[in-house]
């Protein structure tokens, strides 16, 4: 049997790693859930003089540290003075070096949003005129690269822990008591607990590089580590911890001392087992609602109970159904998970359905906001598609639901059957034990007779005799000796194949077949939507990021009316060139948009608002109506995403078609244009 199963088995595992990794692995800092919706100076902006501070607000409270705001000069030198403030509500500055020069100046972020991720960016703005600058943050690491995906990775198998944990002693008290003294449910759940534990401290370890540097020499810093038991974050990983020693408790009595008692003595242990159980289960389920998701944004006072409810539901249904899958496959012969086991827990998933449901559709709503959000955001296009998964696993379920039916229709002649195989065994037994008994006299008597004999031979002398006898009296013994060894190995043998006919009966059932089969199912799509869940925990919300893109539009849309007021013109245009990173959004900021000589300002920004190089940039000016052009521009880089050209020159008022040209490989390149009046 081990053989036909452990195939099965290793399928799930790959099916995990495969899709833990394809997820994990787009999972970066573009998954932060904070934005930045706002910034004075303003991004690209050239103003006369240096400003006194640099101010930014996000879409939610961010935690900050000395070197979260850093402001640096063209030589890439910092002109801040550390220590940012909190101005009012979400808005903070860090006061400026008195003295500034003229130039580009290069403003770099790196917080920790109130939901416990991080969000890193910069971007730039000129005093006087624009300048070449030295300075380069590239891209930020905070909740990227090897150190966000292993942190992505303990968070997966942290889930997967408290889901085992959770979902398999609630299979045993509620559904099998019978599975507390079955070796392979406690394995299940013990591993659960090791694995929960090892995650929560895996990740107290990464925390600390997580939201810094990211890099891997930091795992081990103390000094970072005591940074993040100072945070909320840090405070509910180690509440985890204490709850899981709590957990252990519950765990050695659930298999020591539950599973020696007698059936009366268990129904009143069950009772307290149950409540001690669930407070454990909620608490662990408190430690990601008080730092995650539903600590911030709206109603959090209602969300994090429902976050609780939420977890619990998951865990029953989706540990319970890992439990049944282990009980169906493994369980010995003598103790096999019976329908009526199956039928509770069909109960209880159907309950923690609906409990899921529930849940999911409030969280659904405060995450999202609005219709469009669900093809619009990628928190809802991810949402979408555990919807997808969820509604499938219902599907294979109520197939489960209809085994589940049969089974137990069949349930007194499994039992009859059982008992049959069992009488026979016994008769068998009995059988082999009297003919043990008749093997003994025998030898018995043999022994007897063989000094009678010995006297009886003649005039052999007596110690000839005595030798004879004594000879035959040790035959004798060997002889009982070796019949009693080899019916105890008879009875052995038979208990053996006693104990595969039971297991073939159990097994050539085509109910529990069908059983194990869309339970097996229906834990490989589990493995998948733990998965996409993890993802969704990590990525910004439908509605923040709808927010933070209404935000940025009205300053865009204020900013345009300002410049407009002042002749100044902003064209926005949308690329794809089709290959790696070959979407995203060109900006041409035109001064003052006349006759003459003009400023010119490249500004190229990936989906997210996130600011990024490609290998080339061109720029060309066509007035078709007059026959001029195409008047190519090629401006110069000057930092991450942005690059400008002095003296450009419009001859003539008229309306302009400004065609940009995109270049982000060797081979993917692409022209985006728009009309324009100018002068």
């Amino acid at each position: 049997m081990t053989r036909t199963i452990t195939p099965r088995l290793r399928t799930l595992v790959l099916l995990f790693i495969a899709v833990t990794g394809a997820l994990l692995a787009g999972a970066g800092p573009a998954s932060a859930h904070a934005a930045l919706t706002g910034s004075d100076p303003a991004q690209g902006v050239v103003v006369p003089k240096a400003p006194d501070q640099v101010s930014l607000t996000f879409s939610e409270n961010v935690s900050m540290n000395d070197n979260s705001l850093r402001v640096l000069d063209p030589k890439g030198k910092r002109v801040d003075l550390r220590k940012p403030t909190n101005l009012s509500g979400t808005t903070y500055a860090v006061q400026l070096k008195s003295g500034l020069g003229k130039g580009t100046y290069t403003v770099a972020y790196q917080v920790v949003s109130a939901d416990s991720h991080p969000v890193a960016g910069a971007y730039t703005f000129s005093v006087g005129a624009p300048s070449k600058t030295v300075a380069s943050v590239g891209a930020q690491d905070a909740g990227g690269g090897v150190v966000g995906w292993l942190y992505g990775f303990g968070r997966y198998m942290s889930y997967a822990g408290y889901i085992v944990l959770v979902g398999g002693a609630a299979f045993v008290l509620a559904c099998w008591q019978r599975g507390s003294g079955v070796r392979a449910m406690q394995r299940l759940v013990v591993g659960g607990w090791l694995t929960l534990t090892a995650a929560t401290l895996w990740l107290l370890l990464l925390r600390g590089s997580y939201t810094t540097s990211g890099s891997l020499g930091d795992i081990f810093d103390l000094n970072l580590l005591g940074q993040v038991l100072q945070t909320k974050p840090g405070a509910a990983l180690v509440s985890r911890l204490l709850l899981l020693a709590a957990a252990a408790l519950f765990i050695a009595v659930l298999f020591g001392a539950y599973d020696k008692r007698e059936e009366e003595e268990k129904r009143d242990l069950t009772f307290g087992l149950a409540i001690g159980g669930t407070v454990v289960a909620a608490g662990l389920a408190a430690s990601w609602a008080m730092a995650e998701h539903a600590s911030t944004g709206l109603q959090p006072g209602i969300a994090m109970p429902v976050d609780v409810i939420h977890l619990l539901a998951v865990a029953t249904w989706l540990g319970g159904l890992t439990a049944l899958l282990v009980a169906l496959y493994r369980a010995p012969a003598d103790t096999p998970v019976d329908s009526t086991a199956v039928q509770r827990f069909s109960r209880v998933a159907f309950g923690s359905v609906l409990a899921l449901v529930a849940t999911g559709i409030y969280q659904s709503w405060r995450q999202l906001g609005s219709w469009s959000a669900f093809t619009d955001t990628t928190y809802g296009q991810l949402l979408l598609v555990k919807i997808g998964l969820v509604a499938l696993l219902v599907g294979i379920a109520s197939v489960s639901r209809r085994w589940t039916g049969r089974l137990a229709a069949t349930a007194v002649t499994e039992t009859e059957t059982g008992e049959e195989a069992a009488a026979g065994a016994e008769a068998e037994a009995e059988e082999a034990e009297a003919q043990e008994e008749k093997e003994t006299v025998k030898a018995s008597v043999a022994a007897q007779e063989a000094p009678a004999k010995a006297a009886n031979s003649g005039t052999s002398g007596v110690s000839g005799a005595s030798g004879v006898s004594g000879k035959d009296a040790s035959a004798g013994e060997d002889s009982g000796d070796g019949t009693l060894e080899r019916a105890a190995q008879l009875a052995r043998q038979q208990a053996a194949m006693d104990t595969a006919r039971l297991k073939r009966v159990r097994d050539a059932d085509p109910n529990r077949f069908g059983l194990r089969r869309s339970v097996l199912a229906e834990a490989g799509v589990a493995v998948v939507l733990l998965a996409v869940t993890t993802v969704l925990t990590q990525t910004e919300p439908g509605r923040t990021e709808q927010d933070a893109k209404a935000a940025t539009a009205a300053s865009s849309s204020s900013s345009a009316s300002s410049d407009s007021s002042s002749g100044a013109l902003t064209l926005d245009m949308s690329f794809d060139t089709g290959g790696k990173d070959g979407k995203g959004v060109v900006r041409v900021d035109l001064d003052p948009a006349t006759v003459g000589s003009n400023e010119m300002h490249v500004y190229v920004q990936r989906p997210n608002g996130r600011a990024f190089d490609i290998p080339e940039v061109k720029v060309a000016f066509t007035l078709a109506a007059k026959k001029i052009g195409p008047l190519p521009v090629a401006p110069d880089h000057i930092t991450t995403g942005h690059w400008a050209a002095n003296g450009v020159q419009i001859p003539m008022a008229g309306d302009w078609t400004v065609a940009v040209t995109v270049r982000t490989s060797d081979i993917d390149q692409t022209t985006v244009s728009k009309s324009a009046q100018i002068g």
